[in-house]
């Protein structure tokens, strides 16, 4: 085979293996983007279970650099603290390394996997059929990768200038183990893939061309390069963005580190586990079962670098607290997402989004607490009244930012379900957009009746009546944004056309009132509009409802 053959047979089964992964991903996280979202905004402080949820996600997406990059973009937009981030990335060293596993199998299974993927992804009129064919299809073609890429490598065994210039690398000693660790770090920070490089070293080890002690130095290399992608993430984020991104690679060096100084007894360990001889070799020259002993030293490695550091979680903390500056950073009015949003895992930027919809709603509601101090005091107060519209204000730019963000969103990859969850979102941050324009018109309306025309008697307390009743109704549909459970649309209905009939009521009763002569006849407009005000308040509170209840519906 000349030379040209070996570049580009490798270079073809590396871009069969990268896509394969992305099928494989992108079919994973279409069926389990639910699952994904909620245990995503289910994390608590609990630090074994936030390892199980970097664990979970990282075995669905299979990329340890996705979920960490996603954790370091959550502590940059407060939506996760530097303790869960911690535990998230403990897991997702752990949860990469089932990819070791999947293409450790024998990758003759390759074209089957292909052919059982093809026919649901292509035949199947259900969509979770058809992303589970595609990822199985993903599956094949990872296999597919490897095999052309072992057969790359296999003239490699007999060419003495290739062996004589990677000869340091696998001699048993220290300096060969720190030079591969070095090299595998260096390759995979330049692939930005941890999961190519050991797709590669498992190939390399099966055609025989290095040793496994070398196999087992690369890959912990590998685990030092990875966590580059969270530095570059966490570039321009704020301090505990570095924070999380510094514990990923605290994390890895440390461990590298102490699993370098008896990596002899580590690798006796591995194979007294499995009792397969990685030094069999078949009538091909090739090494079946060495791909079983690196996948093992992966878990292995992760694992015990996860319990050996787990308790430590509060020493970590301050360590890289105090390698890191505290800066005073300036609070912005509007969405802190970090980079570009296409690049994120489309279930965890709708998490992300479903997070500032509720901050959105927060601020809306500290707008209706404010206004009805506003309208309920006797003096009238210009500041009330500016801090008002500053609020309408922020809640336009958050409007602006989430829609931008949620198109982007849709761009990638997802089901049916999680395409329709966004333009549900995207409904329910314009309705809250409109709540805000409307308290900030109520406020306004405040000026009209600031001397003679004052709002007063009968008049006044069916205002505030019906102004409490309408904020209520609003909560109520608030709190299945909150409490993240389908609303009953039966009461909610019901208590919508209530108001609308209360708020006709209203508008009756107050013309009646000044045809008595009890209000000034200019009265009647003002109030008109006050009532109009809150009942389409009432109107975009119910349509963010049945966004709401589309939002939380099952899918398929």
């Amino acid at each position: 085979m000349s030379a040209f053959t070996i570049i580009y047979t490798l270079l073809g089964g590396l871009g069969i293996f990268f896509f394969g992964m992305k099928l494989m991903s992108d079919g994973l996280q279409a069926v389990a983007g639910d699952v994904i979202r909620k245990i995503i905004n289910s994390l608590t402080s609990n630090r074994v279970m936030a390892v199980g949820v970097g664990l979970l996600v990282t075995c669905i997406v299979q990329s340890s650099s996705v979920t960490t990059v996603m954790t370091v973009g959550f502590v940059n937009a407060g939506l996760m603290t530097l303790k869960q981030a911690i535990g998230v990335i403990f897991g997702a060293n752990i949860g990469t390394t089932i990819t070791g596993w999947i293409i450790s199998i024998n990758v003759e299974y390759g074209l089957l996997l292909v052919g059982l993927g093809f026919i649901p992804g292509l035949f199947s009129k259900t969509e979770r059929w058809q992303h589970l064919g595609k990822s199985l299809m993903g599956m094949g073609l990872v296999f597919l990768g490897l095999q052309f890429m072992s057969h790359a490598f296999v003239p490699l065994r007999e060419n003495h200038s290739f062996l004589d210039s990677i000869s340091y690398f696998t001699g048993a000693n220290y300096g060969a183990y720190i030079a591969s660790i070095l090299m595998g770090c260096l390759l995979t920070m330049i692939v930005q893939s941890s999961a190519a490089m050991l797709g590669i070293t498992m190939a390399l080890a099966t055609a025989g061309i290095i040793p496994l002690h070398t196999a087992v130095a690369l890959v912990l290399g590998e685990n030092i390069g990875t966590t580059i992608t969270a530095i570059l993430a966490s570039v321009g984020a704020n301090v505990n963005a570095k924070r999380a991104a510094l514990v990923h690679a605290f994390f890895n060096i440390i461990g590298v580190s102490i699993v370098l100084c008896f990596l002899p007894t580590f690798i006796k360990i591995v194979s007294s586990i499995i009792t397969q001889d990685p030094t069999f070799v078949l009538p091909d020259g090739s090494f079946p079962n060495v791909s079983q002993h690196i996948a093992l030293a992966h878990t292995l490695f992760n694992v015990a670098a996860t319990l050996l550091f787990l308790p430590f979680i509060h020493q970590i903390i301050m360590i890289v607290t105090k390698l890191t500056s505290e800066r005073q950073e300036r609070e912005v009015p509007h969405l802190l997402v970090l980079g570009d949003p296409s690049n994120m895992l489309p279930a965890a930027s709708m998490a992300q989004a479903e997070s500032e919809l509720r901050k959105m709603k927060d601020i809306v509601e500290r707008m209706y607490k404010l206004n009805r101090e506003f309208w309920y005091a006797e003096e009238y107060d210009p500041k009330k009244l500016a801090k008002i519209i500053d609020y309408e204000r922020i809640t336009d730019n958050i409007h602006k930012e989430i829609i931008v963000f949620l198109c982007y969103v849709m761009e990638k990859p997802m089901s049916h379900h999680q395409s329709e969850q966004i333009q549900a979102m995207i409904k329910i941050t314009d309705e809250l957009e409109s709540v805000a324009d409307y308290i900030e018109r109520l406020a306004n309306y405040r000026d009209r009746v600031r001397n003679t025309q004052s709002l007063s008697g009968e008049s006044r307390t069916e205002f505030f009546q019906f102004l409490d009743e309408v904020w209520a109704f609003f909560e109520m549909v608030g709190s299945g944004l909150d409490q993240s459970e389908t609303l009953d649309m039966g009461v909610i209905e019901a208590k919508s056309n209530e108001l609308q009939l209360w708020a006709d009521s209203m508008r009756e009763k107050h013309l009646d009132r000044i045809s008595k002569g009890a209000y000034l006849p200019v009265t009647a407009l003002t109030y008109s509009d006050m009532v109009v005000a809150l009942r389409k308040i009432r109107a975009h509170s119910f349509l963010m409802a049945g966004a709401i209840d589309n939002f939380h519906s099952k899918h398929e």
